[in-house]
């Protein structure tokens, strides 16, 4: 049942995570924490067991988005969808080799976000079913 799917919102702009929040909320999906830093993000996966995490790619700290992807893809099997406003060659070629679930530019509208976030966990489920 989609209303159990655990969403982690990682972004370190606090009234754009709450509008994020509120939108997954809108959906009918759970939000049991939001992460501020790269770092915060590996250590509240480990404590929140999430089944997504949306991750902005530009975060305060030494760790940006695309690294702590990097480090949870390693350490726990978690499907993660980028969220950013910056859409450049370079930052989308570092984003690709953290094997992302999803990409979506800022700002967007609530049924794309449902939708990238349906279509990950799809695939995500359907490649966990081929191993």
């Amino acid at each position: 049942m989609m209303s159990q799917t655990k969403i982690l919102i990682v972004e370190d702009e606090k009234i754009v995570a709450l509008g994020i929040k509120k939108m997954l909320k809108n959906l009918g999906y759970l939000v049991p924490s939001i992460a501020s830093s790269g770092e915060e993000a590996i250590s509240k996966a480990e404590i929140t067991f999430p089944d997504l995490i949306l991750m902005d790619i530009m975060l305060k700290g030494d760790m940006d988005g695309l690294e702590a992807a990097d480090k949870i893809r390693k350490s726990f099997d978690v499907p993660v969808v980028f969220l950013t406003a910056y859409s450049d060659d370079k930052i989308l070629e570092r984003a690709k080799r953290t094997k992302p679930y999803g990409y979506i530019i800022k700002p967007f509208e609530e049924n794309s976000l449902h939708m990238t976030i349906e279509l990950a966990l799809r695939n995500y489920r359907e490649e966990k079913e081929l191993e």
